[in-house]
């Protein structure tokens, strides 16, 4: 198992950690990880993507949570809290990665066991996500007991920019 120490983020302390989000996002879509983005990954997109990310943070729209260890962030979950008035109790968990040099140690179900914390600390009971069809996470987020509820075939676009891939819905009760 890991050694790594997951850690919900400050607003200060993501700003600061920006460029080793960044290079956790380039290596998840440089990797084949269906993260929203194909083919070529560059630092800017990262940058970009992320600049949006910590606003939304800043705003307390999310929360970003990291793992790490020996002073390199290796992973990364957030936990989107749900705006809308009749949904005040539900959260999405969204852009789960884990650098290729730290998978298969636990980092994942570690980070996904801390935002159901945070989540059910916040008074969010209802959890959803979505994740590429027949990969790592899906067996994760089964494992860990969220429950599919369907696929949505031809989905997005993979990120070698060759063909589609299904995404899998999930959701988990906390209450």
């Amino acid at each position: 198992m890991s050694q790594h120490v997951i850690t919900l983020l400050t607003p200060q302390q993501a700003r600061a950690a920006k460029g080793a989000l960044a290079d956790l996002l380039v290596d998840a879509v440089e990797s084949g990880g269906a993260v929203n983005f194909v083919w070529p990954m560059t630092q800017a997109k990262a940058d970009a993507w992320w600049e949006g990310a910590l606003a939304s943070q800043a705003q307390g729209e999310r929360l970003i949570f990291v793992a790490e260890a020996d002073g390199r962030i290796d992973g990364t979950v957030q936990l989107i809290l749900a705006s809308q008035e009749n949904q005040s109790f539900r959260a999405d968990l969204a852009k789960m990665i884990v650098h290729r040099r730290a998978r298969r140690q636990g980092i994942g179900a570690a980070l996904m066991r801390a935002a159901e914390a945070e989540a059910l600390r916040l008074g969010r009971t209802l959890l959803t996500l979505d994740t590429q069809s027949g990969e790592a996470g899906e067996r994760l987020y089964a494992a860990m007991g969220w429950i599919k509820v369907g696929e949505i075939p031809g989905y997005a676009t993979n990120p070698d920019g060759q063909g589609r891939h299904g995404a899998s819905l999930f959701y988990k009760s906390l209450a």
